[in-house]
């Protein structure tokens, strides 16, 4: 037995846990919340997170970015996020002046480390980008920065050199 299971035992001191209360959470589809704090050119609402679902360190929701718009420049702080593609073209750039650049499509994942400059860009002309969201934190970190894209962007591979 590990340490772990002794904080555990703690919290029966109360009496059982009502499992059928803090169990598992479904949240449909068609529930989300979309007050949560946005960035110019998306719309992200909330799935999971404490209120809704009684998450402590992560939240998860949608994004959606409309056919040929794109994010204004911004980071989440020292927050971890991944992106999740389930339909659409997602172009991302990153980088002091959005330098950086790379694609994905549907069943690929993005990650976005803590405070990285980044936009987020729908690379179709006629498709919404729709994505899911998780972030490591509660928190709804969204600093809008005032960057120009100064360089032309430099293409970066989306699949990593080990995973050919």
């Amino acid at each position: 037995m590990s340490s772990d299971h002794g904080s555990h035992e703690a919290d029966h001191s109360h009496g059982p846990i009502d499992w059928r209360e803090h169990g598992v959470k479904v949240i449909p589809g068609n529930a989300l919340d979309p007050n949560t704090a946005q960035t110019p050119g998306m719309n992200r609402a909330t799935a999971i997170n404490n209120a809704r679902a009684g998450a402590e360190k992560i939240w998860a929701g949608t994004v959606t970015i409309h056919a040929n718009a794109k994010t204004g420049a911004h980071h989440h702080g020292d927050l971890e996020s991944i992106i999740y593609v389930v339909k659409g073209k997602a172009r991302m750039r990153w980088g002091n002046n959005l330098e950086f650049t790379a694609e994905a499509g549907p069943g690929d994942f993005i990650f976005v480390p803590p405070y990285v400059p980044h936009q987020e860009i729908n690379a179709s002309q006629n498709e919404t980008l729709e994505c899911v969201l998780v972030r490591s934190g509660q928190e709804p970190v969204v600093v809008n920065l005032d960057i120009e894209p100064i360089e032309k962007p430099e293409d970066v591979r989306w699949i990593d050199p080990i995973h050919k």
